[in-house]
Protein backbone atom coordinates (compact mmCIF):
# COMPACT_ATOMS: atom_id res chain seq x y z
CA UNK A 1 0.00 0.00 0.00
CA UNK A 2 1.72 3.24 -0.54
CA UNK A 3 1.43 6.31 1.25
CA UNK A 4 -1.21 7.94 -0.48
CA UNK A 5 -3.03 4.85 -0.25
CA UNK A 6 -2.66 4.36 3.34
CA UNK A 7 -4.08 8.29 3.78
CA UNK A 8 -6.81 8.06 1.76
CA UNK A 9 -8.09 4.45 2.96
CA UNK A 10 -7.66 6.30 6.79
CA UNK A 11 -10.25 8.86 6.03
CA UNK A 12 -13.05 7.62 3.03
CA UNK A 13 -12.76 3.55 3.50
CA UNK A 14 -16.66 2.98 2.55
CA UNK A 15 -19.48 2.31 4.97
CA UNK A 16 -16.85 2.74 7.88
CA UNK A 17 -18.75 3.79 10.53
CA UNK A 18 -15.33 5.11 11.99
CA UNK A 19 -14.68 7.43 9.71
CA UNK A 20 -16.13 10.56 11.21
CA UNK A 21 -13.78 9.85 14.24
CA UNK A 22 -10.99 9.27 11.75
CA UNK A 23 -11.67 12.71 10.59
CA UNK A 24 -12.24 14.01 14.33
CA UNK A 25 -8.67 12.69 15.28
CA UNK A 26 -6.85 14.30 12.04
CA UNK A 27 -8.45 17.67 12.94
CA UNK A 28 -7.25 17.07 16.54
CA UNK A 29 -3.77 16.44 15.39
CA UNK A 30 -2.66 20.29 15.06
CA UNK A 31 -3.91 20.76 18.46
CA UNK A 32 -2.57 17.80 19.87
CA UNK A 33 1.12 18.73 18.37
CA UNK A 34 0.75 21.85 20.05
CA UNK A 35 0.00 20.64 23.32
CA UNK A 36 2.44 17.83 23.01
CA UNK A 37 5.00 20.32 22.50
CA UNK A 38 3.79 22.97 25.46
CA UNK A 39 4.13 20.30 27.75
CA UNK A 40 7.73 18.87 26.88
CA UNK A 41 8.72 22.66 27.17
CA UNK A 42 9.30 23.20 23.79
CA UNK A 43 7.94 27.05 23.83
CA UNK A 44 10.23 28.08 26.79
CA UNK A 45 11.69 31.04 26.55
CA UNK A 46 14.85 29.45 28.09
CA UNK A 47 14.68 27.27 25.94
CA UNK A 48 14.44 28.88 22.92
CA UNK A 49 17.63 29.12 20.52
CA UNK A 50 19.73 27.78 23.14
CA UNK A 51 21.13 24.18 23.04
CA UNK A 52 19.81 21.21 22.16
CA UNK A 53 16.80 21.24 24.21
CA UNK A 54 14.45 22.83 21.98
CA UNK A 55 15.42 20.02 19.39
CA UNK A 56 15.20 17.23 22.44
CA UNK A 57 11.64 18.60 22.61
CA UNK A 58 10.65 18.81 19.14
CA UNK A 59 11.47 14.62 18.85
CA UNK A 60 9.58 13.91 22.49
CA UNK A 61 6.48 15.39 21.23
CA UNK A 62 6.14 13.78 17.88
CA UNK A 63 7.08 10.38 19.29
CA UNK A 64 4.93 10.65 22.29
CA UNK A 65 2.20 12.05 20.01
CA UNK A 66 2.12 9.00 17.67
CA UNK A 67 1.91 6.78 19.75
CA UNK A 68 -1.28 8.27 21.84
CA UNK A 69 -2.26 7.89 18.45
CA UNK A 70 -1.91 4.07 17.88
CA UNK A 71 -3.16 3.68 21.95
CA UNK A 72 -6.40 5.23 21.20
CA UNK A 73 -7.09 4.20 17.81
CA UNK A 74 -6.36 0.18 19.20
CA UNK A 75 -8.47 1.10 22.07
CA UNK A 76 -11.22 2.13 20.10
CA UNK A 77 -10.97 -0.69 17.40
CA UNK A 78 -10.21 1.95 14.43
CA UNK A 79 -8.50 0.69 11.77
CA UNK A 80 -5.73 3.41 10.87
CA UNK A 81 -3.04 2.26 8.67
CA UNK A 82 0.54 1.98 9.57
CA UNK A 83 1.58 3.73 6.25
CA UNK A 84 -0.60 6.98 8.04
CA UNK A 85 1.52 6.68 11.44
CA UNK A 86 4.25 6.47 9.75
CA UNK A 87 3.96 10.22 7.47
CA UNK A 88 3.02 11.67 10.55
CA UNK A 89 5.59 10.31 12.52
CA UNK A 90 7.84 11.93 9.80
CA UNK A 91 6.05 14.96 8.88
CA UNK A 92 5.75 15.81 12.70
CA UNK A 93 9.56 15.22 13.58
CA UNK A 94 11.40 16.32 10.19
CA UNK A 95 9.13 19.43 9.14
CA UNK A 96 9.42 20.12 13.12
CA UNK A 97 12.83 19.56 13.53
CA UNK A 98 13.59 21.63 9.99
CA UNK A 99 11.21 24.97 11.13
CA UNK A 100 13.15 25.17 14.91
CA UNK A 101 16.19 25.30 13.07
CA UNK A 102 15.23 28.02 10.23
CA UNK A 103 13.73 29.99 13.21
CA UNK A 104 16.72 29.45 15.26
CA UNK A 105 18.87 30.60 12.29
CA UNK A 106 16.67 33.66 11.90
CA UNK A 107 16.31 34.23 15.48
CA UNK A 108 20.63 34.14 16.14
CA UNK A 109 20.81 37.19 13.14
CA UNK A 110 18.21 39.27 15.15
CA UNK A 111 19.81 38.55 18.54
CA UNK A 112 23.27 39.57 16.60
CA UNK A 113 21.70 42.66 15.85
CA UNK A 114 21.00 43.63 19.20
CA UNK A 115 17.17 42.20 18.97
CA UNK A 116 15.36 39.97 21.18
CA UNK A 117 17.75 39.96 23.41
CA UNK A 118 17.10 39.99 27.47
CA UNK A 119 18.77 42.77 29.73
CA UNK A 120 21.11 41.50 32.05
CA UNK A 121 22.20 42.68 35.68
CA UNK A 122 25.60 40.09 36.36
CA UNK A 123 25.78 40.07 40.41
CA UNK A 124 29.00 38.27 41.98
CA UNK A 125 32.73 38.51 42.74
CA UNK A 126 35.28 40.97 41.05
CA UNK A 127 36.82 37.48 39.50
CA UNK A 128 33.76 35.51 38.55
CA UNK A 129 31.74 38.54 37.39
CA UNK A 130 34.85 38.93 34.84
CA UNK A 131 33.96 35.46 33.64
CA UNK A 132 30.65 35.51 33.54
CA UNK A 133 30.26 38.69 31.43
CA UNK A 134 33.11 36.85 28.76
CA UNK A 135 31.03 33.99 28.61
CA UNK A 136 27.95 36.04 27.65
CA UNK A 137 29.86 38.28 25.33
CA UNK A 138 31.19 35.28 23.35
CA UNK A 139 27.75 34.09 22.47
CA UNK A 140 25.36 36.72 21.54
CA UNK A 141 22.79 34.69 19.49
CA UNK A 142 21.93 33.00 23.32
CA UNK A 143 20.25 36.05 24.09
CA UNK A 144 21.64 37.86 27.30
CA UNK A 145 23.01 41.19 27.09
CA UNK A 146 24.86 42.59 30.19
CA UNK A 147 23.87 46.24 30.77
CA UNK A 148 25.25 46.49 34.32
CA UNK A 149 27.23 44.70 36.91
CA UNK A 150 26.72 45.10 40.66
CA UNK A 151 30.14 43.74 42.04
CA UNK A 152 32.03 43.14 45.70
CA UNK A 153 36.19 42.89 46.04
CA UNK A 154 37.20 45.83 43.49
CA UNK A 155 39.94 47.97 44.56
CA UNK A 156 39.84 51.30 45.11
CA UNK A 157 37.07 53.56 46.52
CA UNK A 158 33.13 52.70 46.93
CA UNK A 159 31.91 55.65 45.07
CA UNK A 160 34.91 55.52 42.38
CA UNK A 161 33.38 54.84 39.06
CA UNK A 162 34.38 51.49 38.11
CA UNK A 163 33.82 49.15 34.86
CA UNK A 164 34.33 45.74 34.36
CA UNK A 165 34.87 44.46 30.96
CA UNK A 166 33.58 47.65 28.96
CA UNK A 167 30.01 46.99 31.58
CA UNK A 168 29.54 50.03 34.16
CA UNK A 169 29.69 48.96 37.47
CA UNK A 170 26.39 49.86 39.22
CA UNK A 171 27.32 49.38 42.30
CA UNK A 172 27.72 46.12 45.11
CA UNK A 173 25.62 42.91 45.12
CA UNK A 174 23.20 44.45 47.48
CA UNK A 175 22.05 46.84 45.39
CA UNK A 176 21.04 44.70 43.02
CA UNK A 177 17.21 45.28 42.84
CA UNK A 178 18.11 49.45 42.66
CA UNK A 179 20.44 48.18 38.78
CA UNK A 180 17.03 46.25 38.01
CA UNK A 181 14.49 48.70 38.45
CA UNK A 182 17.38 51.15 36.90
CA UNK A 183 18.43 49.37 33.74
CA UNK A 184 14.67 47.56 33.12
CA UNK A 185 16.63 44.46 33.56
CA UNK A 186 15.00 41.03 32.30
CA UNK A 187 17.25 38.72 33.70
CA UNK A 188 19.37 39.09 36.96
CA UNK A 189 22.94 36.15 36.48
CA UNK A 190 24.63 35.25 39.46
CA UNK A 191 27.81 34.41 39.45
CA UNK A 192 29.70 31.82 41.68
CA UNK A 193 30.52 33.82 44.83
CA UNK A 194 30.88 32.86 47.97
CA UNK A 195 29.92 35.58 49.81
CA UNK A 196 25.93 35.50 48.12
CA UNK A 197 24.89 32.70 50.75
CA UNK A 198 21.36 30.96 50.43
CA UNK A 199 19.64 33.23 52.53
CA UNK A 200 20.52 36.44 50.40
CA UNK A 201 19.68 34.46 46.83
CA UNK A 202 16.24 33.45 48.65
CA UNK A 203 15.44 36.79 49.42
CA UNK A 204 16.98 38.03 45.83
CA UNK A 205 14.80 35.66 43.99
CA UNK A 206 11.95 36.81 45.97
CA UNK A 207 12.44 40.05 45.24
CA UNK A 208 12.81 39.09 41.64
CA UNK A 209 9.13 37.23 41.41
CA UNK A 210 7.56 40.56 41.97
CA UNK A 211 9.35 42.00 39.02
CA UNK A 212 8.53 39.37 37.10
CA UNK A 213 12.47 39.00 36.42
CA UNK A 214 14.35 35.80 36.02
CA UNK A 215 17.28 34.83 37.55
CA UNK A 216 20.03 32.50 36.50
CA UNK A 217 22.79 31.15 38.99
CA UNK A 218 25.92 30.05 37.57
CA UNK A 219 27.12 26.86 39.84
CA UNK A 220 30.57 27.62 38.63
CA UNK A 221 30.98 24.79 36.10
CA UNK A 222 32.60 25.70 33.36
CA UNK A 223 31.88 23.19 30.27
CA UNK A 224 29.02 21.57 32.00
CA UNK A 225 25.90 21.37 29.43
CA UNK A 226 22.41 21.48 31.01
CA UNK A 227 21.25 18.17 30.44
CA UNK A 228 24.42 16.55 32.92
CA UNK A 229 22.49 18.96 35.34
CA UNK A 230 19.67 18.66 38.23
CA UNK A 231 18.41 19.23 41.52
CA UNK A 232 18.81 16.66 44.41
CA UNK A 233 16.98 17.71 47.50
CA UNK A 234 18.85 16.25 50.64
CA UNK A 235 18.02 17.07 54.05
CA UNK A 236 16.31 20.15 52.77
CA UNK A 237 19.21 21.53 50.86
CA UNK A 238 19.04 21.53 47.12
CA UNK A 239 21.98 20.08 45.72
CA UNK A 240 23.08 20.26 42.12
CA UNK A 241 23.58 16.91 40.76
CA UNK A 242 26.52 16.10 38.28
CA UNK A 243 25.65 13.46 35.87
CA UNK A 244 28.80 11.85 34.97
CA UNK A 245 29.69 12.00 30.91
CA UNK A 246 28.36 8.70 29.39
CA UNK A 247 30.34 7.84 26.19
CA UNK A 248 30.04 3.88 26.61
CA UNK A 249 27.22 0.89 26.54
CA UNK A 250 24.22 1.79 24.78
CA UNK A 251 25.06 5.40 23.99
CA UNK A 252 28.33 4.05 22.36
CA UNK A 253 26.47 1.79 20.28
CA UNK A 254 24.10 4.21 19.11
CA UNK A 255 27.13 6.64 17.88
CA UNK A 256 28.87 4.12 16.38
CA UNK A 257 25.68 2.93 14.52
CA UNK A 258 24.50 6.86 13.78
CA UNK A 259 28.59 6.85 12.20
CA UNK A 260 28.37 3.90 9.82
CA UNK A 261 24.79 4.38 8.68
CA UNK A 262 25.57 7.84 7.22
CA UNK A 263 28.83 7.39 6.44
CA UNK A 264 27.81 5.05 3.93
CA UNK A 265 24.92 7.18 2.39
CA UNK A 266 27.72 9.88 2.15
CA UNK A 267 30.40 7.83 0.36
CA UNK A 268 27.78 6.50 -2.22
CA UNK A 269 26.92 10.23 -2.56
CA UNK A 270 30.56 11.44 -2.50
CA UNK A 271 32.28 8.79 -5.12
CA UNK A 272 31.79 10.73 -8.43
CA UNK A 273 33.64 13.78 -6.61
CA UNK A 274 36.17 11.97 -4.84
CA UNK A 275 37.10 10.53 -8.39
CA UNK A 276 37.56 13.77 -10.25
CA UNK A 277 38.95 15.59 -7.23
CA UNK A 278 41.63 12.60 -7.54
CA UNK A 279 42.29 12.76 -11.39
CA UNK A 280 42.82 16.68 -10.80
CA UNK A 281 45.37 16.40 -8.35
CA UNK A 282 47.50 13.58 -10.34
CA UNK A 283 47.14 16.26 -13.49
CA UNK A 284 48.26 19.03 -11.14
CA UNK A 285 51.53 18.13 -9.60
CA UNK A 286 53.62 14.59 -8.89
CA UNK A 287 53.05 12.85 -6.43
CA UNK A 288 50.35 10.19 -5.02
CA UNK A 289 46.72 10.88 -4.77
CA UNK A 290 46.44 10.15 -1.64
CA UNK A 291 48.14 11.48 2.00
CA UNK A 292 48.54 9.17 4.74
CA UNK A 293 49.43 10.82 8.59
CA UNK A 294 50.08 9.23 11.78
CA UNK A 295 47.35 10.83 14.13
CA UNK A 296 46.21 10.01 17.47
CA UNK A 297 42.66 8.65 18.15
CA UNK A 298 40.66 7.55 21.24
CA UNK A 299 42.56 6.20 24.18
CA UNK A 300 46.10 7.03 22.49
CA UNK A 301 45.43 4.87 19.57
CA UNK A 302 47.44 5.79 16.91
CA UNK A 303 46.11 5.32 13.41
CA UNK A 304 46.75 5.96 9.94
CA UNK A 305 44.59 9.45 8.56
CA UNK A 306 44.10 9.49 4.91
CA UNK A 307 43.35 12.92 2.88
CA UNK A 308 43.57 13.75 -0.53
CA UNK A 309 47.30 15.17 -0.87
CA UNK A 310 47.10 18.92 -0.75
CA UNK A 311 50.43 19.60 -0.48
CA UNK A 312 53.92 19.41 -2.34
CA UNK A 313 55.59 16.17 -1.83
CA UNK A 314 58.20 17.19 0.31
CA UNK A 315 55.87 19.13 2.69
CA UNK A 316 57.26 17.50 5.76
CA UNK A 317 60.82 18.03 4.89
CA UNK A 318 59.96 21.56 4.79
CA UNK A 319 57.82 22.09 7.90
CA UNK A 320 60.87 23.04 10.29
CA UNK A 321 62.10 25.89 8.15
CA UNK A 322 58.84 26.96 8.39
CA UNK A 323 58.33 26.54 11.90
CA UNK A 324 61.36 28.67 12.82
CA UNK A 325 59.50 31.50 10.76
CA UNK A 326 55.75 31.13 12.49
CA UNK A 327 57.74 33.86 15.07
CA UNK A 328 57.66 36.56 12.61
CA UNK A 329 54.08 35.61 10.78
CA UNK A 330 51.69 37.30 12.08
CA UNK A 331 49.07 34.45 10.80
CA UNK A 332 51.08 31.19 11.75
CA UNK A 333 49.60 28.69 14.05
CA UNK A 334 50.86 28.33 17.37
CA UNK A 335 53.14 26.00 19.53
CA UNK A 336 50.64 23.11 19.14
CA UNK A 337 48.44 23.81 16.15
CA UNK A 338 50.75 24.89 13.29
CA UNK A 339 48.76 26.52 10.62
CA UNK A 340 49.74 29.32 8.36
CA UNK A 341 48.18 31.16 5.88
CA UNK A 342 49.31 31.15 2.56
CA UNK A 343 51.34 28.03 3.19
CA UNK A 344 53.98 27.91 0.39
CA UNK A 345 53.58 24.06 0.40
CA UNK A 346 49.91 23.82 -0.73
CA UNK A 347 49.59 22.88 -4.38
CA UNK A 348 46.90 25.36 -6.59
CA UNK A 349 44.11 22.48 -6.64
CA UNK A 350 44.77 22.21 -2.77
CA UNK A 351 43.97 25.51 -1.51
CA UNK A 352 41.01 24.44 -3.44
CA UNK A 353 40.32 21.38 -1.60
CA UNK A 354 41.06 23.04 1.79
CA UNK A 355 38.83 26.33 1.25
CA UNK A 356 35.44 23.82 1.05
CA UNK A 357 37.35 20.76 2.89
CA UNK A 358 36.91 18.43 0.13
CA UNK A 359 40.41 17.25 1.60
CA UNK A 360 38.82 15.97 4.08
CA UNK A 361 36.51 13.29 1.97
CA UNK A 362 38.83 10.60 2.30
CA UNK A 363 38.31 10.15 6.20
CA UNK A 364 34.79 8.60 5.49
CA UNK A 365 37.63 5.20 5.40
CA UNK A 366 38.62 6.26 8.85
CA UNK A 367 35.06 6.49 9.89
CA UNK A 368 34.38 3.13 7.99
CA UNK A 369 37.09 1.31 9.71
CA UNK A 370 36.31 2.58 13.23
CA UNK A 371 39.47 5.05 13.95
CA UNK A 372 37.13 8.10 13.96
CA UNK A 373 33.74 9.35 14.14
CA UNK A 374 31.72 11.79 12.21
CA UNK A 375 32.02 14.34 14.67
CA UNK A 376 34.49 14.45 17.94
CA UNK A 377 37.54 16.70 18.64
CA UNK A 378 40.03 17.04 15.40
CA UNK A 379 42.59 14.39 15.47
CA UNK A 380 45.88 15.45 16.50
CA UNK A 381 48.85 14.98 15.75
CA UNK A 382 51.49 12.72 18.02
CA UNK A 383 54.02 16.07 18.33
CA UNK A 384 50.80 17.66 19.17
CA UNK A 385 49.85 15.16 22.09
CA UNK A 386 53.45 15.28 23.58
CA UNK A 387 53.11 18.90 23.87
CA UNK A 388 49.76 18.78 25.55
CA UNK A 389 49.09 19.92 28.88
CA UNK A 390 46.94 17.67 31.34
CA UNK A 391 43.65 18.90 30.51
CA UNK A 392 44.06 18.19 26.63
CA UNK A 393 44.69 14.63 27.41
CA UNK A 394 40.72 14.61 27.96
CA UNK A 395 40.61 14.82 24.21
CA UNK A 396 41.83 11.54 23.71
CA UNK A 397 38.53 9.94 25.42
CA UNK A 398 36.44 9.96 22.33
CA UNK A 399 36.97 9.07 18.70
CA UNK A 400 38.33 12.16 16.77
CA UNK A 401 35.66 13.30 14.29
CA UNK A 402 35.80 14.37 10.49
CA UNK A 403 33.73 17.79 11.63
CA UNK A 404 33.29 18.81 15.00
CA UNK A 405 32.87 22.28 17.04
CA UNK A 406 36.16 23.21 15.98
CA UNK A 407 34.78 23.32 12.47
CA UNK A 408 31.86 24.94 12.48
CA UNK A 409 33.10 27.43 15.11
CA UNK A 410 36.59 29.06 13.09
CA UNK A 411 38.18 26.42 11.92
CA UNK A 412 42.13 27.40 11.57
CA UNK A 413 41.48 30.69 12.87
CA UNK A 414 40.85 29.51 16.28
CA UNK A 415 43.48 30.08 18.60
CA UNK A 416 44.79 26.53 20.61
CA UNK A 417 42.98 27.36 24.02
CA UNK A 418 39.61 28.12 21.47
CA UNK A 419 39.81 24.69 19.97
CA UNK A 420 41.15 23.29 23.38
CA UNK A 421 37.50 24.57 24.87
CA UNK A 422 35.18 23.56 22.33
CA UNK A 423 36.45 19.69 21.96
CA UNK A 424 36.58 19.38 25.92
CA UNK A 425 32.32 20.70 25.84
CA UNK A 426 32.22 18.04 23.21
CA UNK A 427 33.59 15.67 25.43
CA UNK A 428 31.96 16.36 28.27
CA UNK A 429 28.02 17.03 26.79
CA UNK A 430 28.18 14.79 23.52
CA UNK A 431 24.29 13.58 22.78
CA UNK A 432 23.24 12.10 19.21
CA UNK A 433 21.08 15.96 19.02
CA UNK A 434 24.01 17.87 19.44
CA UNK A 435 25.90 15.67 16.67
CA UNK A 436 22.98 15.92 14.02
CA UNK A 437 23.42 20.42 15.07
CA UNK A 438 27.07 20.12 14.44
CA UNK A 439 26.53 18.11 11.14
CA UNK A 440 24.02 20.96 9.82
CA UNK A 441 26.43 23.36 10.98
CA UNK A 442 29.08 21.50 9.04
CA UNK A 443 27.15 22.37 5.61
CA UNK A 444 26.98 25.42 6.42
CA UNK A 445 30.93 26.51 7.41
CA UNK A 446 32.05 24.09 4.69
CA UNK A 447 30.10 26.76 1.47
CA UNK A 448 31.36 29.86 3.23
CA UNK A 449 35.07 28.56 3.62
CA UNK A 450 35.90 30.62 6.44
CA UNK A 451 38.76 29.99 8.61
CA UNK A 452 40.58 27.09 6.61
CA UNK A 453 43.52 27.51 4.68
Amino acid sequence: MSLSTGIFAALTVASDESRPYRLALVGLVPVLWLSALAMAHGYERRYLGVGPEEYRAVFRSSVVLVGLVALVSYALHWDVPRDVLAVVAVLLGGLGLWGRAVLRRDLYRRRARGAETQATVVIGNARTVHSMIREINRAPEQGMRVVAACVSGLDGPRDAPSDVDGIPVFGYPEEAMSAVDLFDADVVAVSSDPDLDGAELRRLAWSLEEREVDLVVSPGLLGVAGPRLSIRPTAGMPLLHVERPVMSGGRRVVKVAFDRILTGGLALLALPLMLVVAFVIRMDSPGPVLFRQKRVGAEGRVFDMVKFRTMCVDAEARLTALRAETGLAPDAGNDVLFKMKSDPRVTRVGRFLRRFSIDELPQLINVARGEMSLVGPRPPLEREVEAYEPDAVRRLRVKPGLTGLWQVSGRSDLSWDESLRLDLWYVDNWCLVLDLQILMRTARAVLRGAGAY
